[in-house]
């Protein structure tokens, strides 16, 4: 390592920056990395409410929205990028987010409507609910594209790739899952390797496999949050910076915690339709809902099915109203 480096970091340190959600765990958190070129990782949920949480929270260690030179995403999802017009018109930093957003956001609305019309029905969910899963699917779409406008984003970064961040060496790591463009960030500061993580490898909770919705590709969604997981654990990381709980040094832990998880979610699936608790997506996730969202729910179930499925455990067939039912082979 060369003194310049060595001098950032002795230099660095991260804040934790917090803002209010209206789902559990009730907050999420952005990373200011205080250093010569300071950098944000994430920016916060959507609203006036987040707007002035995040302002409040960096104004305590000295700093305003208009210090910030660099704004790096993990994942395009409302909570995390809620606040990146804010910060551009404070500031004008260099934007960094994953390449495969762009992409994602170039998906025509009525298209995407029409697909999740049939996957959602094919999981069983009928009348207003499919309407609404519709309806919620295209405004994600609207409202995520317009929260990070592609034109704001100077360097879309790929997987695998090592970028510089201003002072900052960064690593992107591809984790897939809980959001198909999803990317963790590696970096090493002040002699550890440290780990930006979005919503992965939390610890109280695993976030919900959502990957690209009800879209074509929600099948995928288990193997590839199966497969992140595979990625994680083949890093060194002493200090991982969530979205959503605390800065922590349990990574492996976390990381098998969330493997686990999901071996009890296919192992759930499979006993509710062994014993008769439902044959569709819809009535196997009302058996797990309790006061949990109920559309994400489904989702993931619908992607859990297809799972198993994929490993010879289901069959399933499509009856007469387009709707997929499972049984154990």
């Amino acid at each position: 390592m060369n003194e310049q480096a060595e001098q950032m970091q002795e230099s660095t340190t991260v804040h934790r920056l917090e803002c209010s959600v209206d789902w559990p765990p009730e907050n999420v958190a952005a990373y200011f990395v205080d250093c010569a070129e300071p950098i944000l990782f994430d920016a916060g949920m959507a609203g006036e409410t987040a707007r002035e949480e995040l302002t409040d929270d960096i104004a305590t260690h000295g700093y305003e929205l208009a210090d910030i030179e660099h704004l790096v995403v993990t994942h395009p999802h409302t909570d995390h990028i809620g606040q990146v017009q804010a910060v551009i018109d404070a500031a004008d930093p260099e934007v960094y987010a994953p390449a495969s957003i762009q992409r994602r956001f170039e998906r025509d609305p009525e298209d995407l409507g029409d697909t999740v019309r049939a996957n959602a029905k094919a999981a069983g969910v009928q009348g207003e609910y499919l309407d609404d899963a519709v309806e919620m699917s295209v405004e994600s779409l609207k409202r995520d594209s317009s929260l990070l406008p592609s034109e704001a984003v100077d360097h879309w970064l790929g997987r695998g790739e090592t970028v510089e961040v201003g002072p900052l060496t960064v690593e992107t790591v591809h984790t897939p899952g809980h959001q198909a463009d999803h990317l963790c960030y590696l970096a090493e500061l002040d002699g550890e390797r440290v780990l930006f993580s979005g919503d992965m490898a939390l610890g109280t909770f695993r976030p919900v496999a959502m990957h690209v919705g009800f879209d074509d590709g929600y099948e995928d969604a288990i193997g590839q949050f199966y497969a992140a997981l595979d990625t994680l654990a083949d890093l060194d990381v002493d200090r991982v910076f969530t979205g959503h709980d605390d800065p922590h040094t349990e990574f492996k832990a976390r990381v098998q915690h969330d493997r686990e998880s999901l071996d009890r979610l296919l192992d759930r699936t499979r006993e509710a339709l062994e014993d008769g608790s439902g044959s569709t997506a819809v009535e196997i996730a009302f058996q797990r809902s309790g006061d949990r969202n109920m559309e994400y729910l489904v989702i993931e179930t619908a992607s859990a099915l297809a799972h198993l499925e994929g490993e010879g455990v289901l069959t399933s067939e499509t009856d007469d109203h387009g709707v997929r039912r499972y049984e154990v082979a």
